[in-house]
């Protein structure tokens, strides 16, 4: 049931986003201020889940709370469209990537962050 990646730990993605943002003159703390804004996680929240090693599926369940304006992420990653992905768990993941993609390509954080 479900895609691989729902069984992927958090910790073991999280070093190719912290990889992907600083290459591009990013921060780990920009990228940290993104998934907390996403996933209502506390910094130490987010290491807690990096600690823990617990999968994709268990750090969305777990979330403190999605922020409401994560509907107003659009857009395409790995070719699809995520206003359009049916599974709510998929579509948080690919929230999260479209927000990682959005912070390495420069974009300011006012709007990354939907404010």
């Amino acid at each position: 049931m479900g895609h691989r990646i729902f069984k992927m730990s958090f910790a073991s993605i999280y070093p190719h986003y912290v990889t992907k943002v600083e290459k591009k003159g990013r921060t780990r703390d920009e990228l940290d201020e993104v998934i907390c804004w996403l996933t209502g996680y506390s910094v130490a929240g987010l290491e807690q889940t990096i600690a823990d090693k617990i999968d994709m599926a268990a750090f969305f369940d777990e979330a403190p709370a999605m922020h409401p304006n994560a509907e107003l992420i659009t857009g395409v990653i790995c070719g699809v469209r995520v206003e359009e992905i049916e599974d709510p768990l998929m579509q948080k993941i690919r929230y999260m990537d479209k927000l990682v993609d959005e912070l390495a390509k420069g974009r300011a954080m006012e709007k990354i962050l939907r404010v």
